[in-house]
């Protein structure tokens, strides 16, 4: 409960402030208070997987694909050019818990854990004083929670707010320290996939029906089925309502890292706005089919059905904020918006596991929320993944560890030419974890100027394949630039392969 200033306390007040400010003990005695009261201040991270920046009407999209959101932003800072640390969850979720790229904390293989230099090197780590809470629905991201787990007070079992059977959840218990081998094992004795059988015919007959028997109410919800990981299921709304729960009953200071499934693919979404965006006259500029990409027919389903995935986002997002404030936790609380990466459906690709670094995949959101700010800033200058954590760092009146490579994000910082620095992106999934670089995408955003850069696969030659676009002028990436500005493309050629030169020089 607040206190009241009544009168004699104002009297007091008034007394030390004319003493102080003759002093000049006024401008130190304030600058202690903030940094007192930042030091206390909680951290929470939202994560919506997959979830593209191109995709929201803020950016430039068509489509009204996050009214709540959009109702929120006018109270945060909104980064409008922010870029993920990779192109799939465990580089991008890697890049954002450390503060590195992938060529440094080295988890740029699907599902794979970060170098153990850094396994003690993260955001949780860095925030020792704090009760620190974490959850995921996303397997991969949940192999780096678990690497992480040493410097987390609170880790949320995947299970607990799953729709799995007991014995899912007794799987996971009985066998923790071989989660991964027992649920493959698991799901072949019992999980009848897509080609209808499974290692246990007998019994998974009735784990199926026991399964059906569960989540029967929920089917005329979800009319493309419910939201899942494999065989896991879940509703967005047990995530957020527990997030929410224990947040504003928890200890605090608390640092807070939520990261959920949707909108990533399958695209499942509530009976409330499935056919949102049917006949809605929206037609997506229609882009030629990519050297990695296919002849896949006509990806605008996917695409509606992608959109109308972030309106259920969208929704939960706006209830849990709504919940947090209620309660008065964001009064001192910063709260983060964001994703691990994006997705496409588009030129001749769909989903995220391409080896292409268009815009779709790799711009994302981020909206960070100020406790106390009731007007919205808009930011415009590139940033990354990497540049989180030291910002949280600096907020919550701390400094940033020595490992990072990102820098505070404006307006907070004080770091210049942050406008005309490199940001770096890689997709690797094909290298040898501990190896030098032979065949890799990789990326550089400097100013207005983005450079594509492919070595190593055979369908782009022995030079590699080289893409120069301004996504300022040229947002949608249609005009390669590469051979009538040579000089500007062969610039930042050089700047990437000597930074790859760099980060390959320990592993050769």
């Amino acid at each position: 409960m607040k206190r009241e200033l009544n009168r004699r306390d104002f009297l007091k007040l008034g007394s030390w402030l004319s003493l102080a400010a003759s002093t000049g003990l006024v401008g130190k005695w304030i600058d202690v208070k903030n940094s007192i009261q930042r030091k206390h201040q909680n951290v929470i991270i939202i994560v919506f997987d997959a979830f593209s920046g191109y995709h929201i009407p803020a950016n430039g999209y068509g489509r009204p694909t996050t009214p709540n959101i959009d109702r929120l932003a006018k109270r945060a800072i909104v980064y409008h050019n922010h870029y993920a640390g990779g192109s799939f969850t465990s580089p991008g979720t890697a890049s954002l818990l450390t503060g590195v790229l992938p060529w440094t904390h080295r988890a740029f293989r699907p599902n794979s854990e970060v170098t153990k230099s850094f396994e003690s090197r993260n955001i949780f780590s860095a925030f020792p004083n704090y009760h620190r809470i974490a959850f995921s629905h996303n397997g991969w991201a949940y192999t780096l929670l678990k690497q992480f787990n040493p410097h987390i007070d609170e880790l949320i079992p995947m299970d607990e707010l799953l729709l799995n059977s007991p014995y899912d959840r007794m799987i996971h218990k009985l066998f923790k320290n071989d989660d991964d081998i027992a649920s493959v094992s698991w799901l072949r004795a019992m999980d009848i996939g897509e080609e209808g059988y499974a290692y246990s015919l007998f019994l998974s007959q009735l784990y199926e029906k026991y399964q059906a028997n569960q989540v029967k109410q929920l089917i005329a919800s979800f009319p493309r089925g419910i939201p899942g990981w494999g065989s896991d299921h879940f509703i967005l709304e047990t995530a957020t309502q527990a997030a929410g729960k224990r947040l504003s009953n928890g200890p605090q200071p608390f640092l807070a890292y939520f990261h959920f499934l949707p909108p990533h693919a399958p695209y499942r979404t509530t009976v409330e706005f499935f056919n949102a965006f049917k006949d809605d006259g929206y037609r997506p500029l229609q882009k030629p089919i990519d050297v990695f990409g296919s002849d896949i027919g006509n990806l605008s389903l996917k695409r509606r059905e992608y959109d109308e995935f972030i309106l259920y986002c969208d929704k939960e997002f706006g209830r849990l904020f709504d919940l947090l404030e209620s309660s008065g936790i964001l009064e001192n609380t910063w709260l983060v918006l964001t994703s691990d990466h994006g997705e496409m459906n588009e030129r001749g690709i769909t989903g995220h596991m391409t080896d292409a670094l268009y815009q779709p995949v790799v711009r994302i959101p981020l909206m960070i929320f100020e406790p106390g700010r009731e007007t919205g800033m808009d930011v415009y200058e590139p940033t990354s993944a990497i540049d989180l954590l030291p910002t949280l760092m600096h907020l919550t009146g701390g400094t940033a560890p020595e490992w990072t490579e990102g820098l505070v994000l404006p307006p907070f910082g004080l770091t210049s030419g942050i406008s005309q620095r490199s940001l770096y992106l890689l997709r690797a999934n094909h290298n040898d974890q501990f190896a030098p670089f032979t065949i890799a995408s990789t990326m550089l955003v400097r100013e207005s100027y983005k450079l594509h850069y492919y070595f190593g696969y055979p369908l782009v030659g022995s030079d590699g394949l080289v893409r120069l676009y301004d996504v300022k002028a040229d947002p949608e990436e249609m005009t390669d630039l590469a051979q009538s500005k040579p000089d500007t493309a062969a610039e930042l050629l050089n700047e990437l392969r000597n930074k790859l030169k760099e980060v390959n020089a320990p592993y050769l």
